[in-house]
């Protein structure tokens, strides 16, 4: 549950609806009984805490999610709602994230058979959810999928049990391990007539998505690979043309005791893919694009320039090491000193753009798989950790980022490239082993935008109840002197096993709010917050 309070603030933009309160709640109830479980989610929203949905998606209250399932020697049968992903997500990937705002549930059954070891199959067929206003409110689309996944290794162990055979018991028992699977996910939506110009063409009623991937895995060494291509599918995100998708993602790791390396590759062009052309945003998306730079955790760098790929699309790549001295060395000290380097670059697609009827349909060409002209992000980022002894922890992190807000819209007042260079400090100090206190201290300064920013972070925590922290977020560097404002929230913290009740108080700015690269931009607010969380 979450509940808030909210005064007027002219100073940071904040606004007081009518009711001058919000609340958020939901619950969880799941029953099982042998092979067979039901579950069910109680919703409400009185009214939607602000910045929530999009168009007044969330309000009222009732009964927004429910299933039965039942399971039985490798089939496994769920009527009802359900999440499900297939692959990395480019096909098909459906989840809740109440923070977000976000559940594209769907609504009618799924079917997962094991035969045999090694192999899954899953189908899957239904409505995804749109809305909720009381109750659960579906999309019209139908969604369509099956996905299938043989693990080789495993596979071949089950044709060693039947016949004995010794290829087989070879392929088995080998430190190689290899796992294939494909997809293929369509909607059904009800066509009509597109006008361009001069031009009438009719809009798809079936629109597929086929996707296959690879994963290997040798020792330390692994491999996963995932290819995807959508049929034309002419909407809001893209302009209403006709050109197809296509997405490659590709990420290979290499891991061992003290050292790691991570290198990641995407080439994503025209994959929105939702079971309603006519929305944008957050509504009924049916796969994922996910970013490939990396998800900060800290205040300045996770919310103020948070990536998220493009609706068009995006070329990009990634790589990061971790390293880790040893403990005892003179570099690695008493405990040992983590190290980690990462960055991430993304630009606009390779492409040019048609001209004429050709142009009205297709919108453009693709020349390569490389990187086009406009610059999306970089972002890199150097991490430090390491403990000092007993009682005292640090962390020491650089980012330099050059980031285009106009490809991510997360400023309302400034679209270009900023270019930012942010340093935070963490330290970490324990009293007692019950007693603990948590510092941490940003500093971000840039030219672009509303300037430089600080940020600092008190938390002192009594082991095993209670928390009180303070932050307060500093934008010491806009030139409009009255924008010059402290955004000062704290709060107190109280843990009782399974029950967590939070408080708190102050002013929250205006900006982005991101979980796993996706992102909703949250109004300005003043006023107190509580949340409450059980297990039960």
């Amino acid at each position: 549950m979450l509940w808030q309070q909210y005064n007027e603030d002219s100073l940071i933009g904040a606004t007081v609806p009518p009711a001058k309160t919000a609340l958020n709640a939901f619950g969880n109830f799941t029953y099982t009984y042998g092979k067979f479980t039901a579950g069910m989610r109680f919703e409400s929203y009185l009214n939607a805490i602000q910045g929530y949905s999009v168009g007044a998606r969330y309000q009222g209250t009732g009964i927004g999610y429910r299933y039965a399932q039942y399971n039985n020697d490798g089939l496994d049968i769920t009527v009802g709602n359900f999440y499900e992903q297939f692959g990395s997500g480019l096909a098909l990937r459906t989840y809740w994230e109440p923070n977000l705002g976000i559940d594209n549930a769907i609504d009618g059954a799924r079917v997962v058979y094991s035969p045999i070891e090694g192999v899954k199959m899953k189908a899957i067929y239904g409505h995804q959810r749109l809305a909720f206003d009381s109750r659960l409110i579906n999309s019209e689309s139908l969604i369509r999928g099956a996905d299938g996944e043989i693990h080789l290794n495993e596979l071949f162990g089950s044709v060693k049990k039947i016949t004995s055979d010794t290829a087989a018991s070879n392929f088995a028992d080998a430190k190689l391990k290899v796992i294939v699977g494909g997809s293929f996910v369509s909607k059904f939506e009800e066509g009509g007539i597109l006008e361009k110009d001069t031009l009438l063409l009719a809009y798809p009623q079936n629109v597929g998505v086929a996707a296959g991937r690879i994963n290997i895995i040798c020792g330390p060494l692994t491999f996963f690979g995932e290819y995807a291509q959508k049929a034309n599918d002419p909407s809001k995100d893209n302009g209403e043309i006709y050109q197809k998708g296509e997405a490659i993602f590709l990420n290979a790791t290499y891991s061992k005791k003290g050292f790691g390396i991570n290198v990641a590759a995407k080439n994503v062009d025209n994959m929105s893919f939702r079971s309603n052309r006519d929305l944008t945003l957050f509504d009924v998306p049916i796969n994922f694009n996910p970013a490939i730079t990396k998800q900060h955790t800290y205040n300045l760098a996770a919310t103020l320039y948070p990536y998220a790929t493009p609706v068009a699309g995006e070329s990009s790549y990634s790589a990061e090491v971790f390293y880790t001295l040893k403990k005892g060395s003179k570099l690695g000290g008493t405990y040992g000193t983590q190290i980690s380097v990462n960055f991430s670059a993304a630009n606009s697609l390779d492409k040019t753009n048609l001209e004429g009827a050709e142009g009205l349909i297709y919108g453009y060409r693709r020349n390569t798989l490389g990187f086009g002209n406009e610059k999306y992000v970089r972002d890199l980022n150097v991490e430090f950790k390491r403990k000092l002894n007993k009682k005292w922890s640090m962390a020491a992190t650089y980012y330099y980022l050059e980031f285009n807000t106009t490809a991510t819209p997360v400023s309302a007042d400034f679209k270009g490239l900023v270019f930012a260079d942010i340093e935070v400090l963490e330290l970490n100090y324990k009293v007692t082993p019950k007693n603990n206190i948590h510092l941490e201290l940003q500093a971000m300064q840039t030219k672009q935008d509303k300037g430089d920013w600080a940020t600092a972070l008190v938390e002192y925590t009594y082991s095993p109840h209670w928390t009180v922290a303070i932050i307060d977020q500093y934008n010491y560097g806009n030139k409009k002197a009255d924008s010059r404002v402290h955004y000062l929230f704290g709060t107190v913290g109280y843990i009782n096993g399974a029950n967590r009740v939070t408080l708190g108080y102050g002013k929250r700015r205006e900006g982005v709010f991101c979980i796993g690269g996706v992102c909703r931009t949250v109004p300005a607010t003043n006023g107190f917050e509580l949340t409450i969380t059980s297990t039960f």
